[in-house]
C-alpha cells in the first residue's frame, strides 16, 4: 500500500534501536524524512546510516528527554533542517526495575513518569504549534498492554502507560478539527534487545536456555498470547506508518494493540 508519506517529516523519539528503530524504518520505507533522537550518539549514527540507504534524509539528535533544553533542541533542529514537523512518534520510554508498591520507591515512580509521561507532554506541546500552522499533523504515542492490563510487579510502569493512554485520548479531542489526529499503539512482549537481555538473564539464573525462558515467560506471565511467541519489531512499525498517513484520516483517539491477544478484555 502506498501511504503517500513521501517528503513528510517525522520525529521518532528513542529511534536508535528496538521498536523505535523499527518504526523509523517503516516510515523511511514510505518516504518520510526522519529526525531520530536518543541518548547515545553512536547508536543514532549507526541507525541513520541504515535508514539513509532507503533514500530519505535523516537527522540525528543526541537528547535526554527528561531535560527541557534537550527536547527544545530536538524540535528546533528538526524545523531548521526540514522546515516543518508532520509526524511525532513518542516512543522513548523506560520499564524501570520490577517491583510491587512496597518495593518501588516514590522517587523511582517519579523518574519513570518523567520519561514515560512528562517528556511526551513536553515535546508534544512544543510540536503542536508547528502542526497547527499547517493544519495537519499526526501524533502517535507508543504505549503498552500494561496501560490497559496492569501487572502487580510492574505497577509503576503500568500506571505510567495508563496515564499516557488517558493523555492521548484527551489530546485527540482537542485538535482534530485542525487536522491533527492523535492515536496510540500498544505493543506487548516484543522481541527487542531489552527483552532479549531480560530473557537471557532469566535463563542464566535458572540454568536453562533462552528459548526455554521465553516459553516459561509466555506460559506464566502472558498466557493470552495465543500465537505462542514474542512479537517482532517489524510487526509494530507498519501500524504506526498507517496511522501517520491520510489512509487513517478517520481514526482518532484509538489504541491499536499489537499484542498477539495478550490483553484479555475486549
Amino acid at each position: 500500500m502506498n501511504l503517500n508519506l513521501d517528503g513528510k517529516t517525522a520525529i521518532v523519539t528513542g529511534g536508535s534501536k528496538g521498536i523505535g528503530k523499527g518504526i523509523a524504518r517503516s516510515l523511511a520505507g514510505e518516504g518520510c524524512n526522519l529526525s531520530i533522537c536518543a541518548r547515545h550518539i553512536d547508536e543514532l549514527e549507526e541507525t541513520a546510516e541504515e535508514l539513509e540507504k532507503l533514500g530519505v534524509q535523516v537527522l540525528v539528535v543526541e537528547a535526554d528527554l527528561t531535560k527541557e533544553t534537550d527536547i527544545q533542541n530536538v524540535v528546533n533542529r528538526t524545523v531548521d533542517k526540514f522546515g516543518t514537523i508532520d509526524i511525532l512518534v513518542n516512543n522513548a520510554g523506560t520499564v524501570g526495575e520490577p517491583g510491587t508498591i512496597e518495593e518501588v520507591s516514590v522517587q523511582e515512580w517519579r523518574d519513570l513518569f518523567e520519561l514515560n509521561l512528562f517528556a511526551v507532554v513536553s515535546i508534544t506541546k512544543k510540536v503542536l504549534p508547528v502542526m497547527l500552522k499547517q493544519n495537519w499533523g499526526r501524533i502517535i504515542n507508543i504505549s503498552s498492554e500494561n496501560g490497559t492490563q496492569p501487572y502487580p510487579d510492574m505497577i509503576h510502569y503500568s500506571a505510567s502507560k495508563g496515564a499516557l493512554d488517558n493523555f492521548s485520548k484527551g489530546l485527540s479531542k482537542q485538535y482534530a478539527e485542525q487536522g491533527i489526529l492523535v492515536n496510540t499503539v500498544s505493543p506487548a512482549f516484543i522481541e527487542t534487545p531489552l527483552v532479549d537481555e531480560m530473557m537471557q538473564q532469566a535463563a542464566e539464573e535458572q540454568g536453562i536456555t533462552k528459548e526455554e525462558a521465553v516459553k516459561q515467560f509466555l506460559s506464566n506471565k502472558r498466557p493470552n498470547i495465543e500465537l505462542g511467541r514474542p512479537g517482532k519489531i517489524e510487526e509494530v512499525g507498519p501500524i504506526v506508518a498507517f496511522l501517520a498517513s491520510d489512509k487513517a484520516s478517520f481514526i482518532n483517539g484509538s489504541d491499536y494493540r499489537v499484542d498477539g491477544g495478550s490483553v484479555a478484555s475486549i
